[in-house]
């Protein structure tokens, strides 16, 4: 077991409600696999509280940073210094950190760790056609990192439609030159298909895309973690694609996150 020491870095995962954080655990190993000098301990801070926490963090003489999480990512942006690029263009932080100015940097890694859990199980989307189901804020961190990833096309459904739209727009202010629709729910003539909705977390939940347009030749991509099989991974495998789950994606998060942190990624 590692010891702590006054030498030790804290680091905290904020959240309301936290009793289901799983990064702490993980993020502790990673360090400890490191042999990096922190700790990550979990803070149940209510939305009302966040001014006062933030506040606090401020003036911990050996505090690191924070992973953020729901309802708090929107609202910590306010109270960094400075803001990543990924950051600023989502309006929303999963983790920020402070530096020996006092500073305080957010950034987003939810993209990143969706595309670096790809890699983990030898999937790429570079130059491949992708369908992504919903607008929200973790639809709108991989849309960046896909697009950033190199994909040929990518489709943007959502039962809002102008939700699509908004974020397609925001993505074009980007670049461009970017290949972005609005999808109706069929993903056929699609390489890649990822659910980036909350849909499939509850038992009778809607499915969040057409599973009848399904084929053979694409991969079907999940962010939820549990169930481990939702219910359109469940029907993915009986179209016969390949299926992504959504634990890798988490994984490869917290690997960044050490990384953000200052934990080497060498061995």
């Amino acid at each position: 077991m590692k010891e702590i020491t006054g030498h030790t870095k804290v680091f905290f995962i904020i959240a309301d409600p936290i009793h289901h954080v799983q990064t702490p655990q993980m993020l502790n190993r990673v360090f400890a696999k490191h042999q990096f000098d922190g700790v990550v301990v979990p803070l149940h801070i209510p939305k009302q509280s966040l001014a006062d926490a933030m506040k606090f963090f401020k003036g911990l003489k050996n505090f690191g940073g924070c992973v953020v999480t729901v309802p708090h990512k929107m609202d910590v942006l306010q109270y960094c210094e400075r803001l990543t690029k990924e950051a600023s263009m989502m309006g929303a932080a999963n983790v920020f950190r402070k530096h020996e100015d006092g500073s305080l940097e957010a950034h987003m890694l939810d993209g990143e760790g969706f595309i670096r859990g790809l890699k983990g199980h030898n999937h790429s989307v570079k130059n491949k056609s992708v369908y992504l189901a919903g607008a929200g804020g973790a639809a709108n961190a991989l849309a960046f990192a896909l697009l950033n990833e190199g994909v040929a096309k990518l489709t943007i459904g959502n039962r809002t439609q102008q939700k699509a739209e908004d974020l397609r727009d925001k993505l074009l202010m980007v670049n461009s030159s970017f290949d972005i629709h609005i999808g109706t729910g069929n993903v056929s003539g699609h390489d890649v298909v990822v659910n980036a909705t909350s849909l499939g977390l509850k038992d009778g939940d809607a499915l969040p895309l057409d599973v009848d347009t399904l084929d053979t030749s694409q991969l079907v991509c999940e962010i939820i973690m549990q169930p481990k099989e939702t219910a359109l991974l469940k029907a993915a495998l009986q179209k016969g694609c390949q299926i992504h789950y959504g634990t890798p994606m988490l994984e490869g998060q917290v690997e960044l996150m050490a990384e953000f942190f200052g934990a080497s990624k060498d061995e």
